[in-house]
């Protein structure tokens, strides 16, 4: 049984970490800390949470011999800070993305896990989105034959841009870097395009990330100037070809007080991909089935490496990997919003 303890409580902790672990038997959630000054944004909820105690004392999380995991839900700038406190304290840490702001300071974490043999990893939860278990379902299956070329679209219309500062690189793609990553591996070599559209200079509101991996070519886009539905992922073989539709958001989801319930139904049909190919000479089409995510395999990879010494399912030569094609795509929105080759 681990014995978990959140930092934070917003939609983070209540939609994509509590839910999927109140029902297992090797998990209890004991805590959830916050600091006195945060408890108003989200004290409507805590009634929904009879089970958890809300503290105030980190000390009290970091003190209690009960507390395996501490899990930080913090804005970015904290996490390294808390993952180091809380790795001296003894705890295993799961940090939620960014991991870090560089790859040197997420360097200086994972060393610290190691010097302390406790298991630290970030919370790359998106590599368990349904619409990316079925992307690399097709890979696996071979039908596509050899990959040619991967485009991932995370797409908005918004007339102000998503910030008006540097921010939707390490807030968005690094989930979508991620995922490229863990299908296809390290990169031979990168290219980047990213923009500021809606705030010059100040903003990364743009940007068309390549990466190379021989014959095949991977991209990650996201622009806040599209107004039509532009497909999640395209994918194309020398045998074939597999499309799924654009993400539902998220952002515009209505929020309704209360304790989130997470659904384990399929997507409906409308959002199941279209995979194409080629077999014995004939064109065959198939619809490819999305199911739910199941963000419960981040606490499955972690529960085992901390339990059985079992391999991390998101490992921090990756995690170094994405930290620092973010700070080199970063430092191309900072100087003119330009290309780099």
């Amino acid at each position: 049984m681990i014995t978990v303890a959140y930092v934070g409580f917003g939609v983070s902790v209540r939609e994509y970490h509590i839910p999927y672990v109140e029902n297992r038997d090797d998990v209890r959630v004991k805590y959830v800390f916050r600091r006195a000054e945060d408890i108003p944004q989200f004290a409507e909820y805590e009634p929904f949470y009879p089970e958890i105690r809300f503290t105030t004392d980190f000390n009290e999380v970091l003190n209690d011999p009960d507390v395996d995991l501490v899990v930080v839900n913090t804005p970015d700038r904290f996490h390294v800070p808390y993952a180091k406190q809380i790795l001296n304290a003894g705890k295993h840490a799961l940090i939620e993305k960014p991991f870090a702001p560089t790859a040197a300071e997420a360097r200086e974490v994972f060393d610290l896990a190691k010097e302390k043999g406790l298991i630290c990893m970030p919370n790359q939860n998106r590599r368990f989105d349904a619409d990316f278990l079925a992307v690399k379902e097709v890979v696996a299956s071979g039908k596509l034959g050899q990959l040619v070329r991967l485009e991932s679209h995370y797409d908005y219309f918004k007339t102000n841009g998503w910030y008006d500062h540097l921010g939707t690189l390490y807030n968005l793609a690094v989930h979508t870097i991620d995922q490229v990553i863990s299908l296809l591996g390290m990169p031979d070599s990168t290219h980047f395009d990213v923009r500021s559209i809606h705030h010059p200079g100040v903003g990364d509101d743009y940007y068309d990330l390549e990466f190379h991996y021989g014959n095949c070519k991977a991209s990650v886009n996201t622009s806040m100037c599209v107004l039509i539905d532009y497909p999640r992922f395209t994918l194309h073989g020398t045998n074939g070809s597999f499309t799924l539709p654009p993400v539902i958001h998220n952002s515009g989801k209505k929020k309704v007080v209360g304790r989130h319930k997470i659904s384990t139904a399929m997507a409906s049909e409308n959002r199941w991909g279209t995979l194409v190919y080629m077999k014995d000479g004939e064109k065959v089409t198939e619809k490819v089935p999305v199911g739910c995510a199941h963000y419960e395999r981040v606490y499955d990879s972690l529960i085992n490496a901390i339990e059985n010494g079992g391999e991390k399912c998101i490992k921090d030569a990756e995690v170094i990997r994405v930290l620092e094609i973010l700070e080199e795509a970063t430092a191309v929105a900072r100087s003119h919003g330009g290309a780099q080759a």
